[in-house]
């Protein structure tokens, strides 16, 4: 597969995410993808990315990019851009955050095998979504 079709492939799992749809996973990642982003304690590979998305549903609203930019090279991709969204309230990586509007920077690392994300890592702004909710001073 070519460079434009592994860009597809994670506006796809962009669209998945959004739409959390996690029925569709199994046909966008491979059966032992690597998801370097869940927290310690969830499940590993595509049963830790379902739970995620399905219990991040509950507690974020309308997430979504209010930027993005893609590249890729070989069976690389990086996402980058703004995330904004509403959190409802409640523990947020450990802290009491209250209900409210975020943006924040956020990176996106894919390995795209055979058309199927293999792996997958984020790295986002999570500092500054904490002290925009109140959890931690600024």
């Amino acid at each position: 597969m070519g460079i434009e079709d592994n860009k597809r492939v994670v506006k796809r799992f962009e669209e998945l995410v959004a739409a959390r749809d996690v029925e569709r996973l199994d046909e966008l990642c491979t059966p032992d993808m690597v998801n370097h982003a869940l927290a310690p304690g969830r499940p590993a590979g595509l049963a830790g990315t379902r739970e995620f998305l399905t219990t991040m549903a509950q507690l974020f609203e309308n997430d979504h990019f209010d930027s993005s930019y893609v590249v890729a090279e070989g069976d690389l991709v990086v996402q980058f851009g703004v995330r904004s969204g509403h959190w409802k309230g409640g523990n947020l990586f450990g802290f009491p955050a209250q209900s409210g509007n975020y943006a924040r920077d956020v990176a996106f690392a894919y390995r795209i095998a055979d058309g199927r994300i293999a792996e997958r890592w984020a790295i986002r702004d999570d500092l500054g979504m904490l002290r925009q909710l109140g959890a931690l001073p600024n």
